[in-house]
């Protein structure tokens, strides 16, 4: 195993690691960190009480955080005609119908978050061997496909997030950066708990939250009371 930066191992001397921590502890940690070279994103990871191989037990979705992820989102938009004007006025980088889906299928694939309109996913559905794989997919369980594209390309542009559980029942999703103000981390953290602890399927039984964690991008992790 490599050996850990002086950084790191600084960051590591500030946390119990026997202890759980509130939201607003937690954050407070997490800022006596020392500095990256970088604004690092703050992020969050839960374990879940799932069965990943059930699938009516997959935690998939998206979650509005109040104050944001602090980064430039790009969103495109697969529609027509005026929801297509539409989408671009509401920040869309692109947005086209069978003309994008080409351009994606011939391997452009620069955005971060792609949103549909339910008629187009006849073309879109084209799509999956090159989105499935980076998480870009359009779907109906992560808010990407939607009769209001617009509305949803505002919303994704301003913080909503998208998430799901892997092979292994955990999840992980970006809370912020690190030089949000301690407020705002403690509002999107705990909004986004709040969020997953809603989207509970109902066949999971016992304990729902197993563990839940944050970090910065190069920072140990701070356990969560939960």
């Amino acid at each position: 195993m490599a050996e850990r930066s002086k950084r790191y191992r600084a960051a590591a001397e500030k946390v119990d690691r026997t202890k759980r921590y509130t939201v607003a502890e937690a954050v407070a940690i997490l800022k006596t960190f020392p500095k990256s070279k970088f604004n690092e994103t703050v992020e969050i990871a839960m374990r879940l009480g799932v069965d990943p191989k059930q699938a009516d037990q997959l935690v998939r979705g998206s979650a509005s955080l109040p104050k944001g992820i602090g980064k430039e989102v790009r969103v495109i938009a697969f529609c027509s005609g005026a929801a297509a004007e539409a989408a671009k006025a509401a920040g869309a980088a692109e947005a086209g119908a069978e003309d994008l889906v080409a351009k994606v299928m011939g391997g452009w694939t620069d955005f971060d978050i792609a949103v549909a309109s339910p008629d187009m996913m006849r073309h879109v559905g084209k799509l999956g061997r090159v989105l499935g794989p980076q998480g870009k997919m359009p779907s109906p369980k992560s808010g990407t496909v939607t009769e209001d594209v617009p509305t949803a390309v505002k919303e994704f542009k301003a913080g909503r997030i998208e998430y799901r559980t892997d092979a292994t029942g955990n999840l992980h999703a970006p809370v912020g950066r690190a030089d949000f103000s301690d407020e705002d981390l403690r509002s999107n953290v705990e909004a986004f708990l709040a969020h997953i602890q809603g989207a509970r399927p109902a066949s999971v039984k016992g304990t729902f939250v197993l563990s839940a964690f944050i970090s910065t991008t190069m920072s140990p992790s701070v356990r969560l009371a939960v």
